[in-house]
């Protein structure tokens, strides 16, 4: 199936997502409350929890959910003529990236034969993308709304849900994926848990934007060792 699949029509792509505010303060206090009842239900899970819930210091992990998080970059990448051309929409106003990033999906990603692929893409990237849009009044496009569509109408590729085989008990993260299909790895400098400080004490958004980077050019890596191809070559990677 994968063989089949024109590799010119796919967008790879990766976000990267921060807690809405730099520190639980900076919430509303209605919004506190929720996030209180969200905290919660994260520690019920585990049973030898003794301490209280600390909302606070939990506030940390809210990047992860679109209803207290926000995006501050999404790197795509394509194959084009021959060079994998690499482009990133980052910065501290949501609005504007997202719908920079809206306009890409519906002036070049918006026939039949257009697809998304990204990593955990499904449970996470493309509906989180989607879920930013409506709070911000954005029109979600075409190729990222999912309603009244059947599952073959879908155009979501996600390497580890293809990875999986069919098994849905595990996680395999990219980084693993990359380690045994020896790829160089994204994560030399940061990994995911790791932005909200970069980006909130360090201030440093670029060096987000080159952590995102690498991902999406180690997710288009997967997908060709999926379709027994070679990698591509670093002379290849053009960033636009």
């Amino acid at each position: 199936m994968l063989e089949k699949i024109d590799i010119e029509n796919v967008l790879f792509l990766d976000i990267e997502t921060v807690p809405a505010y730099s520190d639980y303060g900076g919430l509303s206090s209605r919004m506190q409350k929720l996030w209180d009842k969200k905290a919660e239900r994260l520690t019920a899970y585990n049973s030898n929890q003794e301490d209280p819930v600390d909302p606070e210091k939990l506030y940390s992990r809210a990047g992860i959910y679109s209803e207290f998080g926000k995006i501050i970059c999404i790197s795509v990448g394509a194959y084009k003529k021959g060079e994998f051309r690499i482009k990133s929409f980052s910065g501290h106003d949501e609005k504007v990236l997202l719908t920079e990033f809206a306009d890409l999906l519906n002036k070049r990603y918006n026939r039949p034969e257009h697809l998304l692929c990204a990593h955990n893409g499904k449970e996470f990237d493309f509906p989180y993308m989607a879920r930013r849009m409506l709070v911000l009044g954005i029109p979600v496009p075409q190729i990222l709304d999912l309603s009244g569509k059947k599952p073959w109408e879908v155009n979501h590729l996600d390497t580890m849900e293809l990875w999986k085989f069919g098994d849905y008990k595990n996680y395999t993260s990219l980084d693993l994926l990359a380690a045994i299909f020896d790829i160089p790895t994204p994560k030399d400098d940061i990994d995911g848990s790791q932005v909200a400080e970069v980006y909130y004490k360090e201030n440093d958004l670029p060096r987000i934007v080159h952590y995102c980077t690498k991902d999406v050019l180690t997710v288009a890596q997967i997908f060709r060792r999926y379709r027994g191809e070679a990698l591509i070559e670093e002379s290849a990677v053009v960033e636009v």
